[in-house]
């Protein structure tokens, strides 16, 4: 469905990245991998990614929370591959604290790398996509992008900001063949998850099975994670013929959570 297509993921060398690039890579996207990680480790998995599914797989280790960095990061791609075709804006981090104790470096941290990188890469991308006449942006928001949880001030901010920027930019490019959404999951069994797994079950004294449950219980009506692979599946729809017409919206992905 997407051979011939050239695709950035940020933030995929691991998680939510990594299963999304995956999926486009096994619909013929070539892709670009971008993030943090040991030298050795991203070889083998940008070789078995491109070894599985036939593509060009190429990494990029341009530093998400530096906005030169981001505009670089698709100009060489631009400059590389003749072309941008999909954009997804996945990189994030994450921070919990009250808002009155909420390190204001954490803060920019945060709002530099959910929000802003998401805002460069996309002021490049998109005349480029235009000129094309075919375009697909998919920003990787979160459930928190839609409802508010305590003690994540910075993130919540961000991802809200994530999805007004995904409308602004739906309204702008309608028409042009190029379209922008949000996909915004619920609980995923990522890294950063598990440390809040791990948290709950230290904090009251419990086993991780039972602190999984209790995370997923106070959320997650389906009791259920959200996989990687799933939500790659929602961005491959999104970069179907299907989803022509689907812009500037938010596509939850959260068994319930938002429903309640």
């Amino acid at each position: 469905m997407l051979k011939g297509k050239i695709a950035i993921v940020t933030g995929s060398t691991s998680g939510i990245g990594l299963g999304i690039a995956k999926e486009l890579a096994r619909l013929g996207s070539d892709i670009v991998l971008n993030g943090f990680g040991e030298a050795g480790e991203i070889e083998t998995i940008r070789s078995s990614v491109e070894r599985e599914h036939g593509v060009r797989v190429v990494y990029d280790g341009a530093d998400m929370s530096k906005s030169e960095a981001v505009r670089g990061l698709i100009g060489a791609t631009i400059e590389k591959f003749g072309r941008l075709d999909i954009l997804v804006n996945n990189a994030g981090i994450q921070f919990t604290a009250p808002v009155d104790e909420f390190p204001p470096a954490k803060w920019q941290a945060i709002i530099d790398i959910n929000l802003s990188a998401a805002f460069h890469s996309i002021a490049i991308a998109v005349p480029q996509m235009k000129r094309q006449h075919w375009g697909r942006i998919v920003n990787i928001a979160s459930t928190h992008g839609l409802v508010a949880s305590t003690h994540k001030a910075a993130y919540v901010a961000a991802k809200h900001g994530l999805v007004g920027l995904t409308k602004v930019v739906g309204l702008e490019t309608a028409g042009s063949g190029v379209t922008c959404n949000a996909v915004c999951p619920g609980w995923v069994r990522t890294p950063l998850v598990e440390k809040q797994i791990s948290d709950i079950a230290t904090d009251k004294h419990i086993s991780q099975k039972q602190a999984t449950h209790e995370l997923l219980a106070e959320k997650q009506p389906s009791l259920d994670f959200v996989s990687p692979a799933q939500l790659g599946g929602t961005v491959a729809f999104l970069c179907s013929a299907a989803a022509d017409q689907i812009t500037g919206t938010a596509i939850s992905v959260d068994g319930g959570w938002t429903a309640q």
